[in-house]
């Protein structure tokens, strides 16, 4: 049987990472650094960010992310690669994987340098690709990891707080797709079965959000960092990611693509979507009223969403929560990780019920 854990080469986490960037650059470069910059993360943090090249007398050049990982984009960030040898993605989750796949294309290191704690995609060998105008492409699947991902928490612990519990969601979904993947011998992200590391690192993050996650958000919100939220920061990013990518995606991932097709939805973050699709996956797999409770209860602490109204479907008829199944159950999705069939009228059935739940309980 074939295993396999893939990760990034090293995760660095750390207060003042931004100002350091140049001493990360020396260990996979040394030509130059193409510093791919989001926007707004440049206004904030311009100086922070080039700082140490200049210190150190590194060359670096420094573009700003049009906006869109399309392949357009992609490509002009590639003819402006010049003498560079490393590629850095500073900013949110479309520059970062902007910056995977143009070092990937350029077959030079990438360091991912993520702005906000809002998801487990910093670490993963995936880049999902989007037309110009922003509409969903194709994924992009990449033969490695990244060389190094940076944290620097004094960054991520002043980003708006939304983004963080937004992580918590796409993070508690892991121990649970996890499981179902490890029950049904399902084959993961990394074309392997799951080992019992990455299962181990996925029961953690999910131990580590219970016991952190709330303390965190009260941290984020106060704009200060604390080792509650230094816990959250990486099981938000480094044990979600190895978990995920190790263990396999399943039923809450699944319905999350299928709630993309209601309009509704658009406004809501990834992980607040694939906080509901976790509850809903509880349903398929009726779990234990006990922990049913204890997931509804955190979910209401950290602000995380326990309703249809709360991911922006209050008024979701049958058939559209039908049309969720139907896309969920597709067979480029992963819901066929589940240990059991679900079919769409499964999918509709246990929106419904988690809706209700969560107004019950």
């Amino acid at each position: 049987m074939r295993k396999v854990l893939c990760s990034p080469g090293s995760y660095i986490q750390q207060e003042g990472a931004m100002g350091q960037l140049a001493k990360e650059y020396s260990a996979i470069g040394s030509n130059g650094a193409y510093l791919l910059v989001d926007p707004m993360i440049d206004k904030l943090y311009h100086d922070q960010i080039v700082s140490s090249f200049e210190q150190e007398h590194v060359p670096y050049r420094l573009v700003v992310f049009g906006g869109e990982c399309s392949m357009e984009e992609i490509e002009r960030n590639r003819q402006n690669l010049g003498e560079a040898d490393a590629v850095f993605g500073i900013g949110g989750g479309k520059t970062l994987d902007a910056a995977k796949a143009m070092a990937y294309f350029e077959h030079v290191p990438v360091a991912i340098v993520p702005t906000a704690a809002s998801s487990d995609a910093p670490c993963s060998r995936l880049s999902v690709l989007y037309t110009p105008d922003g509409v969903f492409d194709k994924y992009l699947p990449l033969p490695a990891n990244p060389n190094v991902v940076i944290m620097d928490t004094d960054i991520i612990a002043k980003a708006p707080v939304r983004f963080l519990i937004s992580g918590l969601g796409d993070a508690f979904a892991t121990y649970y797709e996890a499981a179902a993947c490890v029950q049904s011998n399902a084959i993961t992200m990394t074309g392997g079965h799951a080992t019992n590391a990455a299962f181990a690192l996925a029961k953690l993050c999910h131990d580590t959000l219970l016991e952190d996650g709330v303390k965190a958000v009260a941290a984020a919100k106060a704009g200060v960092r604390t080792a509650a939220l230094e816990n959250i920061i990486e099981a938000n990013t480094l044990l979600s990611g190895l978990g995920f990518e190790s263990s396999g995606l399943a039923a809450a991932h699944s319905i999350h693509d299928g709630m993309t097709a209601l309009e509704g939805t658009h406004q809501m973050l990834h992980g607040e979507k694939v906080a509901f699709g976790t509850l809903a996956q509880l349903v398929l797999e009726d779990r234990p009223l006990d922990e049913v409770k204890e997931v509804y209860t955190f979910f209401r602490e950290v602000g995380l969403p326990t309703s249809l109204a709360g991911i922006g479907i209050a008024d979701a008829t049958d058939e559209e929560l039908l049309s969720v199944g139907e896309h969920a159950c597709g067979p480029d999705e992963t819901m066929g990780n589940m240990p059991f069939e679900v079919t769409p009228i499964d999918v509709a059935h246990a929106l419904r019920a988690a809706d209700v739940i969560g107004k019950a309980i």
